[in-house]
């Protein structure tokens, strides 16, 4: 979806931002910081992938931070997205959504084609096995951070196509909305 958004762009103009686990340095800061320090300048597009939900899924669920600081990232990130949004930026966010049985398919078939190798891991599969305690994550996420100035659209992504067309028809008529309210 991200290459597919970028492909349509002109690429003075954006940024795709791949968010990994934190450095020592983003360690030493709020966990929003490494995020701050990448938002795009006024009348450019930043496209995160990965973000700040992090904090409210693998970090949760994983154990690197406390219960009681994951609960309290989702008024943190209401916040930052509501102050974002405050100086005109567009928070668009995407949850690509695909059904466990296709995420099998999709597992087995890059560990068994040669050059699709490299996009599994033994996390992944490690991580296939929290499939339930990751759903409710997601449900807990949507639920408290979806917002009328940031809100959610939850993509079907069994169906690749489909996923890639809900994207860009989603960003563009959150752009033609956002425009058309600040005339």
């Amino acid at each position: 979806a991200i290459k597919r958004v970028g492909s349509a762009l002109d690429p003075r103009g954006y940024e795709a931002v791949p968010i990994a686990s934190p450095t020592a340095l983003e360690k030493a800061h709020h966990y929003l910081w490494r995020f701050w320090t990448r938002l795009p300048k006024d009348g450019h597009i930043t496209i995160f992938d990965r973000t700040w939900y992090g904090r409210v899924m693998v970090e949760r669920l994983e154990g690197f931070t406390p219960i009681e600081r994951c609960a309290m990232a989702y008024r943190e990130i209401n916040e930052f997205e509501r102050e974002l949004s405050q100086s005109g930026v567009i928070v668009i966010k995407f949850w690509m959504q695909i059904d466990k049985d296709e995420q099998l398919r999709r597992f087995t078939d890059r560990q068994n084609t040669p050059e699709k190798q490299w996009k599994i891991t033994d996390e992944d599969w490690r991580n296939r096995e929290k499939w339930d305690l990751y759903e409710a994550a997601v449900d807990e996420m949507i639920q408290k951070t979806s917002t009328e100035y940031a809100p959610w659209t939850i993509v079907e992504g069994n169906d690749k196509k489909y996923a890639r067309l809900k994207v860009l028809e989603t960003v563009i008529e959150r752009i033609k909305a956002e425009l058309r309210d600040r005339k």
